[in-house]
């Protein structure tokens, strides 16, 4: 029988730091995340740099105290409902534990912290063409955002700098 521990990660704990960076790594290489892995530079202080922000909410699933899935949120502001927001910025669940259910598991998770903060709402970003995870989206209750139908969705842009 697996055995699942779903926790909320202390980025300056060495096993945590090790999990969130090999997690986040193979994320990024895979097509999903872009392709390419983790920069050098994001390896070496990714976690140091996550510990320094307090509005940064990192949590971890383990399976069998194997790294199995990762979600890291920052707070964010509605200036309409004048709470706060928790954004998840990143889903991983690692190729070897998907089709598990881990990703209901941490979005659950993500919900307790967001509801323990205060906020009013949770975001996140997801490519169209990433059906797999809309999918386990719209079955955790999330849908596409927008005020009016007649203006339309809203759409994540950015600008590099």
């Amino acid at each position: 029988m697996n055995s699942l521990e779903i926790l909320i990660a202390d980025p300056l704990n060495p096993d945590h730091a090790d999990a969130i960076v090999r997690l986040l790594d193979g994320y990024a290489s895979d097509p999903m995340g872009g392709g390419e892995g983790l920069s050098d530079l994001a390896k070496a202080n990714l976690t140091e740099e996550l510990a320094k922000r307090p509005t940064a909410h990192v949590i971890l699933a383990f399976m069998d105290g194997d790294p199995a899935g990762l979600i890291i949120s920052f707070e964010g502001f509605s200036t309409f409902q004048c709470k706060p927001i928790l954004n998840i910025h990143d889903v991983v669940v690692s190729a070897d534990h998907r089709g598990k259910g881990l990703s209901k598991r941490l979005m659950e998770k993500a919900e307790n912290v967001a509801r323990e903060l205060g906020c009013c709402k949770l975001t996140l970003e997801v490519l169209e063409g990433n059906t797999i995870a809309q999918s386990a989206y719209r079955a955790c209750g999330y849908q596409g955002y927008e005020l009016d139908p007649e203006f339309g969705r809203a759409m994540f842009w950015e600008k590099k700098l």
